[in-house]
């Protein structure tokens, strides 16, 4: 008999994380019987801990107020916060989609399995929130569309990000604070997302231990480890240099996209556009997140 990877290697630490909290004090409550099997446990009950210290019991915790609690709630965790977007019945099948592939992952060490089963969840939550107009009212049917009025490969192109990155040094300091921390980005997405958007300059030659990203609307650890993932100026120097896009623009902008949409759509992004066109940019390569 096969020991268990766990006693022997670091490498299942991460994928443990993802279940540390993940049901914890919860009732699942009776869900729909369509459900496959392996699912179909998880919509059962599972009781709450017996508190210690002769404490009083807390109430049981429904299956829905588990799933919000991932939205910037006691479990906020911005890699989950698509559960809210997600029925009863259906986190349950997530649930039970994610301990099926780690039982198989402690077989073969393979943990790719659990990412493809997030991502696959993730984009089925969003698809039915982003659907919705009154979810997303700032969502349109059309895009406009503006030709170039030149060739790419004679065009001065910048970069424009909604991630929330800019230089060390040169810290925004959202609502006057010095030095805040992407927790407490997070704690106060509400105020962000009422806010006029800034706009952060950043040189295009930045290095990439001068770069600086806090946002509270997604999880920003895979980007402040590679800052292409959201603010590609490698890869538009790349460009540049094989002759794809005439010149790169010398000042990429990010901004924190969390923001007011109708400041950021009817008033601010005019602005920029307009400064843009002073700057003898061509076009725009805008990356939101």
């Amino acid at each position: 008999m096969k020991t268990s990877p766990f006693a022997t290697s670091r490498r299942y630490d991460d994928v443990a994380t993802i279940f540390g909290s993940i049901g914890l004090g919860c009732q699942l409550e009776p869900t729909n019987a369509n459900i496959d099997p392996i699912s179909r446990p998880f919509a059962k009950v599972a009781k709450v801990t017996e508190p210690a210290n002769d404490q009083a019991p807390e109430a049981d915790e429904t299956i829905k107020q588990l799933r919000e609690s991932f939205f910037y709630g006691s479990r906020s965790n911005l890699n989950f916060k698509f559960a809210k977007d997600l029925s009863d019945a259906e986190f349950a099948q997530f649930i039970g989609d994610l301990l099926n592939g780690l039982g198989t992952t402690i077989d073969d060490g393979d943990a790719d399995r659990l990412v493809e089963v997030a991502h696959r969840w993730q984009v089925k939550a969003y698809r039915g929130h982003l659907a919705d107009p009154a979810g997303f009212p700032h969502r349109h049917a059309d895009t406009p569309i503006t030709a170039l009025a030149k060739p790419l490969s004679e065009s001065t192109v910048a970069l424009v990000t909604s991630s929330g990155h800019f230089v060390e040094g040169d810290d925004p300091e959202p609502f006057g604070v010095p030095n805040m921390t992407q927790q407490q980005a997070e704690e106060r997405i509400v105020d962000f997302l009422a806010s006029t958007p800034q706009l952060s300059a950043i040189p295009v030659d930045t290095r990439a231990e001068n770069l600086r990203v806090r946002h509270g609307g997604y999880p920003v650890a895979a980007v402040a480890t590679d800052h292409q993932v959201a603010l590609p100026l490698g890869h538009l120097r790349s460009l540049e240099s094989r002759g794809v896009i005439g010149e790169l623009s010398p000042i990429a902008y990010s901004f924190v996209g969390a923001t007011s949409q109708v400041r950021l759509t009817k008033h601010i992004a005019p602005k920029w556009a307009e400064q843009l066109v002073a700057d003898g940019v061509d076009a725009v390569l805008a990356v939101p997140v």
